[in-house]
């Protein structure tokens, strides 16, 4: 019973770590993530794969990849927890914030 439990919060901290990281990488205006985005656009020439720096949905695969790769290889080590925890409490507490009142 307790693994099921593990596994559901992993399952709920990645989610939303992956939601935050790939709007990190897709979306904000924080200038190391511009400066990937401005990179890749000029690497990519403006073609079609410039998209992939620019589409959520197109990303979140990519980071949701290495995310469950390292939980899956280091057992959900505490590093895993700390690092995706940090992600998902920062995404929700963006989200409140925005949200709360005028």
């Amino acid at each position: 019973m307790v693994e099921i439990v593990v596994v559901l919060c992993a399952v709920i901290v990645g989610t939303v770590s992956v939601a935050r990281l790939t709007r990190l990488v897709t979306q904000d205006s924080f200038p190391p993530s511009a400066w990937v985005r401005s990179k890749w656009d000029e690497i990519t020439d403006d073609g079609p794969w410039s998209t992939l720096f620019h589409c959520p949905f197109c990303m979140s695969v990519w980071i949701a990849a290495p995310v469950i790769l390292w939980g899956w290889l280091s057992n959900l080590h505490i590093s895993w927890w700390l690092f995706n925890g940090w992600m998902a409490v920062s995404y929700l507490a963006a989200i409140v914030v925005m949200n709360d009142g005028e």
